[in-house]
Formats: structure tokens, C-alpha cells, sequence
């Protein structure tokens, strides 16, 4: 009896119910994946290489030697200062970012060691509330520098956020100049610290601590803008060019040390922990 061929070619890549591309299929190429080849490839596109979002535990998988890192200040919590009240509670956003994240706040941070060497983390996660700087983030920020100017080790910092977050107002405002001393504290008491810009670093973080590394790199086509590019030709009505804000525009002009692909920023870490670490 002759066998019937019943397998299914998927010709497009499946959509989620609510009708948006699904998260991972390539928005350059179109090419899709599943889950375990975007992992094995730390979420970098084969095709294209478009470098899609990591979120921080994962991205701590990435950089740091296995079983090394060790969290910090992870029972830290926002509160609602302002009683604020948009479409929904500020509390209830909190919470439900709590829930779909498995975060406290948008902020991981932590001592570990990268290729051999001692450092401490300060990695942020734009799934939680889009990786907006809260007084909790402004906080952790604070305490990742603290800890590494109490250990005499650098500080590697990671940045994607949408910037200040508007449900704390001014109090949120204030993480800018608040970070912005924690760093001068960390580089006066002879520690250094290594800015990585991921997609997108926008708005008071860029203003604020991101700018501030030793040594300033970002992924391939982050957006590094302290508006975007929408806001920015809709004020000026310009043409703006096509890689406005992004990465590459901005090494161009000088504001990056270098572009670090995924695949190398372990390497690129360790060798900055080498140069400017202390001697174990």
C-alpha cells in the first residue's frame, strides 16, 4: 500500500494570535528561527546578522564563566511615590512586568568573573517596562558601582532602555545626576568601567551613566539617540539620513570606541578586565 506524504512545509513563519511578526523571525531578512538555534547562536540572525534583543539573565549566560555570577540587591523593589495613574495603576504595571519578566526591576546586577577575571555586572533588561530608570534602577546602578570600587575591580555595564521612567517623574529625573557621581566615585577610586550599548540606549540613560565608560562600545545597529529618529524629523521636518542614531553613525563621529559584534563581546570584555583589572 502506497504511503501518503503528510508533512507540512512552513512557507512563511507562524504569526502570534495577536498578529504582530512573531519575535523570532529576522525583521531584515525574514529569516526565522526557533527558539534553541536564535540560543545557540546568542540570538545573532545567520543570514544577516541583525542582532536580536537579549534579555539580561540570558545575557549573563553569555559573558560570564559558568556558575560565577552572584546577583545582588535582587529583593530590591519600586514602590509608587507618586500614587501615579495613567490608563492603569503604576503598582499593577510594576507587578505585571514582575510576572512576564521573572525581574524585580530592569536592572540585574552582580559580581562574576569573565575569562578568568573578577568584575562586577550591571545589566539591563528593556522586557521590564522597556528598561526604564526608576529610583530602583537609578539605585542598582549606584550599589553595582560601589561594589566595584569597594573590590578594586571594573564595572561592565549594559545598557537597553527607553530612558527616564515617566511614572516617577522628577525622582526619576534625579537617577541621571545620581549615576552620573557613582561613576566619578568608581573612576576616582582607581576603578574603571566598560559601557556596553545595546539596542536601543536612549534617552536619560544615554544622557547619563551609559556616556560615562572608559571604554564605550555597542552591538551592530543599536539605536543610540537621545530622541528617535520619528521625534527627531517630525520637530526638525528633515529628511534624516538612514542610520540616524543608530551605532554606526555614531562611531562614525567619534562618540563609540568601537562596534563589538555579539559573537566577540565575551573576547572584547575579557581583554578590557585584563588591561584595566588589578593583578590577582
Amino acid at each position: 500500500m502506497a504511503k501518503i506524504d503528510v508533512s507540512i512545509e512552513h512557507k512563511h513563519p507562524p504569526e502570534p494570535d495577536d498578529g504582530k511578526p512573531h519575535p523570532n523571525t529576522c525583521p531584515k531578512c525574514g529569516s526565522h528561527y526557533r527558539d534553541d538555534e536564535l540560543d545557540a547562536h546568542l540570538r545573532v540572525c545567520l543570514h544577516c546578522g541583525h542582532h536580536f534583543p537579549v534579555r539580561a539573565p540570558a545575557r549573563i549566560r553569555q559573558l560570564a564563566d559558568p556558575g560565577s555570577f552572584v546577583e545582588e540587591a535582587a529583593d530590591l523593589r519600586s514602590d509608587d511615590p507618586l500614587d501615579f495613574f495613567d490608563l492603569r495603576p503604576y503598582v499593577e504595571r510594576l507587578a505585571e512586568a514582575e510576572v512576564s519578566t521573572g525581574l524585580g526591576e530592569a536592572m540585574v546586577i552582580g559580581r562574576a568573573t569573565i575569562g578568568g577575571r573578577s568584575c562586577q555586572l550591571a545589566v539591563m533588561d528593556f522586557a521590564f517596562m522597556g528598561g526604564s530608570m526608576g529610583r530602583v534602577v537609578g539605585e542598582k546602578f549606584a550599589l553595582a558601582c560601589e561594589g566595584a570600587a569597594d573590590q578594586g575591580v571594573p564595572l561592565v555595564s549594559i545598557t537597553a532602555s527607553g530612558g527616564a521612567r515617566m511614572q516617577e517623574g522628577i525622582l526619576s529625573l534625579m537617577q541621571l545626576p545620581k549615576t552620573v557621581c557613582a561613576v566619578e566615585e568608581l573612576q576616582d577610586a582607581g576603578s574603571a568601567m566598560l559601557s556596553v550599548m545595546s539596542h536601543p540606549t536612549t534617552a536619560g540613560v544615554l544622557a547619563s551613566f551609559a556616556s560615562l565608560g572608559d571604554v564605550i562600545v555597542a552591538e551592530p545597529g543599536a539605536l543610540m539617540s537621545f530622541t528617535g529618529p520619528r521625534v527627531v524629523q517630525q520637530t526638525t521636518r528633515e529628511k534624516l539620513p538612514e542610520d540616524f542614531g543608530l551605532a554606526e553613525s555614531n562611531y562614525r563621529f567619534g562618540h563609540l570606541d568601537a562596534i563589538v559584534p555579539r559573537p566577540e563581546l565575551k573576547d572584547f570584555v575579557a581583554k578590557f578586565l585584563r588591561l584595566f583589572g588589578h593583578v590577582e
